[in-house]
């Protein structure tokens, strides 16, 4: 019995171990993502990185909402060109919506856009209290019972 795990594992950041583990067993191959096309990068030991090609939207058609355990990107296209004669539309420009599931203490360090490219950089944060810490043994000193030869005892 195989299980397609590939629409968890296209929208979410932080869980990439555990779908790891489950693609190795289950032997299934991630689907192709639908529009827009993306990449989830692992940018360091807690880091990750989601680029998003979103060519034709600008930083005030695109919104950036972080709420709970959810990343929304949401994008519209606020201006029209009127009185312009398209011949081809090879360049997507729909609106959207996606939604990224985010793992416990995943933030939202910043977002960017560069060349047609949204950079959205996250950030794994476990608290203090739940990171793996070392407990010291600690020594006590050996008790010595004294000891005195038959002879004293019996004195």
């Amino acid at each position: 019995m195989r299980y397609d795990l590939s629409p968890l594992y296209r929208s979410t950041v932080g869980f990439d171990r555990l779908f790891h583990l489950l693609d190795n067993l289950s032997g299934v191959e991630t689907a192709q993502p639908t529009y827009p096309p993306y990449n989830i990068e692992r940018t360091g030991e807690n880091a990750y990185r989601i680029t998003m090609a979103v060519a034709g939207f600008g930083e005030k058609d695109i919104t950036l909402e972080a709420r709970e355990s959810t990343l929304v990107v949401k994008a519209e296209k606020t201006e029209t060109q009127e009185g312009q004669d398209v011949l081809y539309r090879g360049i997507a420009s729909r609106s959207f919506e996606r939604r990224f599931q985010l793992a416990d203490y995943v933030v939202v360090k910043g977002a960017s856009l560069e060349n047609g490219l949204l950079h959205v950089d996250l950030e794994r944060q476990v608290p203090e209290a739940l990171k793996p810490r070392q407990i010291p043994i600690a020594t006590t000193g050996a008790k010595v019972i004294e000891t005195k030869p038959a002879e004293q005892i019996a004195a």
